[in-house]
């Protein structure tokens, strides 16, 4: 499948989402959680849950990138894949009224629903911009932390990704992300399927594979750990799926220099 069909197809399914409200209607994988415990489960907090207006959290995610971003009080964070703005706005509570918070998203229905959610609590510092993670709105050396929740999966040029973050980053900046990564490369079969595809599955790479492109692209002090309760995460989602017992969430951490 080509990139353009694939951004095509993600760019669609999350879109409908987005205008849902819900996760009614997806396809098995990181978008079927939408209560409190299920976030729980991802490692928020009820603080985190009341830092995000109402109709921020869509349940799109796979763990919770503000745990391990270790942000600080005036920080730019940059958030790939904002989705309806949940981790933004996460972020934005613990840098401050000083800091400010990027979130990029390539489907316009997010990037709308994003601006209303902070419209509704005034957050004078977030702001949202439509665009693909591959080609980032952002001008360089400009951030100092890029993070992103079960978002990285879904492209087609993984590395473009991590060049992008590299590029925009300041010297000493890091990435926080959580993602599916895969424990061996998935079959054709199961990369070719679209329902694994949007449902965080079928675009996983391997550890090895993520580490590559990381390096390559100029970041040091890689490391890839499991989440807790991974397995009973990724199975949920499509329940008897071996491609579900082939991948894992996990956190992903790295530096520029």
């Amino acid at each position: 499948m080509k990139a353009n069909e694939t951004r095509t197809i993600v760019r669609d399914h999350y879109a409908k989402v987005a205008t849902r409200g819900s996760s009614a209607g997806c396809a098995p994988g990181c978008c079927d959680m939408l209560n409190d415990k299920a976030s729980a489960a991802l490692g928020y907090t009820t603080t985190d849950s009341a830092a995000a207006p109402e109709g921020a959290d869509l349940g799109l995610g796979c763990g919770n990138p503000t745990a391990i971003a270790s942000l600080r009080t005036g920080e730019v964070v940059l958030d790939l894949g904002s989705g309806a703005g949940f981790d933004c706005f996460i972020a934005a509570k613990q840098v401050g009224p000083t800091g400010r918070v990027i979130g990029v998203d390539m489907t316009a229905e997010m990037i709308a629903r994003a601006r209303g959610n902070a419209a509704k609590v005034n957050a004078t510092n977030v702001e949202f911009r439509l665009g693909e993670i591959e080609h980032l709105p952002v001008a360089d050396d400009s951030v100092d932390v890029v993070m992103s929740n079960c978002v990285v999966n879904l492209s087609p040029d993984k590395p473009a990704v991590y060049r992008e973050a590299f590029r925009v980053l300041r010297s000493g900046g890091r990435i926080a992300i959580a993602d599916v990564l895969a424990r061996a490369p998935l079959s054709d079969e199961h990369r070719a399927d679209l329902a694994l595809l949007v449902g965080c599955i079928g675009g996983a790479a391997t550890v090895g594979e993520v580490t590559h492109m990381l390096e390559a692209a100029g970041f040091v002090d890689v490391a890839i750990k499991q989440a807790d309760g991974s397995k009973a995460l990724t199975e949920s989602w499509a329940p008897g799926h071996p491609a579900a017992a082939a991948v894992f969430s996990a956190s992903v951490e790295a530096r520029k220099p």
